[in-house]
């Protein structure tokens, strides 16, 4: 096992699942004693966590990536990927044991998805594996989740980043699942939720309903109301993705969003949140409106699910025509 060791100071750093996904086109998901037609196939590199960091990479800002891959093919691809992608592998950790994480999916002529995942060493991370000094002078620490081992690796960090530093955290249906006690720690320490509506209530419903005293007769809490309680136990800001239906948004500077979504071609929804995620975290760093920063997070995500995976991330260049037109209207 070796840690690539060079101390390269970046703005935003990434730390979650690292797979290569092999992704099949199927006319749809089979079920149980179902049978499906493979209409297409292919190979991508991503994770939630990563995804984000590489359309970060691609709009110019400094990234870096808290990852395990092992001496294998896959390794190789992610590695290269990482850095063909213009983010910085120092924090990457090499193990010569075991394999690296890798994702199988399907997805259907609607653009929905099923996943198979392997995670490999990637969910074997430990917190003496990672570079302290390479990391804390980030501006924001990206996280999202793991299926084994690493998530507590995850919350070990958590003591040792400075205070200075913004945490945002996509707990995906994975950390959702695992119910608000699991990941409160995580919760505790989180700047910026950013969270899709089902995750929301997954997470959240039952536990403030039982705060508020409601019956199971009693009307029950809206994804605005879950997000409220959210925000006055102390997260900052907290954005709720809604698909189809808008994004909503609301942060401590009293700021209340609530920005529709752009209407597009549906090919594929894997990287959507995280794609979002890339306009969202982008305009924190410039410091834009909550309500600019949604827009920008929308428009990223509905160019990504135009093309398969993340190959639909716009550019610098792409980006900056996109805010000339709606700078006038904000």
């Amino acid at each position: 096992m070796r840690i690539i060791d060079n101390d390269i100071q970046v703005d935003v750093i990434g730390f979650g699942a690292l797979n290569v996904d092999k992704m099949y086109h199927v006319n749809k998901i089979a079920c149980h004693d179902d049978e499906s037609h493979i209409k297409d196939f292919d190979v991508n590199h991503g994770g939630s966590a990563v995804n984000t960091i590489m359309g970060l990479a691609r709009l110019g800002v400094s990234t870096s990536y808290i990852g395990k891959i092992a001496d294998d093919e896959e390794g190789e691809m992610l590695e290269l990927n990482l850095i063909s992608k213009g983010v910085f592998v120092n924090n990457l950790i090499e193990s010569e044991n075991g394999n690296s994480g890798k994702v199988l999916g399907f997805i259907d002529d609607e653009g929905e998805r099923a996943l198979y995942v392997d995670p490999g060493v990637n969910d074997e991370i430990s917190l003496d594996e990672i570079n302290i000094e390479h990391i804390k002078n980030a501006k924001i620490l990206h996280y999202s989740s793991f299926f084994g081992d690493s998530f507590n690796t995850q919350l070990e960090l958590l003591e040792h980043i400075p205070e200075t530093m913004i945490l945002s955290l996509d707990p995906g249906m994975f950390y959702a699942k695992k119910g608000i006690n699991s990941i409160k720690k995580m919760l505790n320490r989180t700047n910026i939720l950013l969270i899709n509506e089902s995750e929301l209530k997954l997470l959240f419903e039952d536990y403030y309903s039982k705060i508020d005293g409601l019956n199971d007769s009693d009307e029950k809490l809206t994804f605005k109301d879950i997000a409220l309680h959210v925000l006055d136990d102390g997260i900052d800001t907290v954005v709720v993705k809604r698909g189809k239906n808008s994004t909503y948004a609301i942060n401590s500077n009293n700021e209340e969003v609530k920005v529709p979504v752009f209407e597009t071609d549906v090919i594929d929804t894997t990287a959507a949140g995280d794609s979002f995620n890339v306009g969202f975290l982008y305009s924190y760093l410039k410091g834009y409106s909550l309500e600019k920063s949604c827009l920008i997070g929308n428009w990223i995500a509905s160019k990504c699910v135009e093309n398969i995976c993340t190959s639909g991330l716009p550019s610098k260049d792409q980006l900056n025509e996109f805010e000339r037109t709606i700078d006038s209207n904000i």
